[in-house]
């Protein structure tokens, strides 16, 4: 009796664990998932992160051609904001 009892404990131990690698927590198939998850939500965040740039290439095109259209109002209109005083000096 006591011959047989070291094995088939070990064994249950051993099936209980070769359990646990297939279908448990943390299994070699939820693992393979969670990569594939992984895989994706990189790739969209790569995505974001190219139209974020993107996004703000434009902005800063946009502000920098502000800039230009109000410096050459300026120049050649004499353009004045409010609360401005225009001050022309003829040479």
């Amino acid at each position: 009796m006591g011959r047989r009892l070291v094995p088939a404990i070990l064994i249950t131990l051993l099936v209980v664990l070769h359990a646990q690698l297939w279908y448990g927590r943390g299994s070699l198939p939820s693992i393979a998932l969670l990569r594939s998850d992984l895989a994706e939500q990189k790739q969209r965040n790569d995505q974001a992160v190219q139209a974020n740039d993107q996004l703000e290439a434009e902005v800063r095109d946009l502000k920098e051609g502000l800039e230009m259209v109000e410096e050459h109002a300026r120049m050649a209109l004499g353009m004045v904001k409010t609360n401005e005083i225009y001050v022309q000096i003829s040479r």
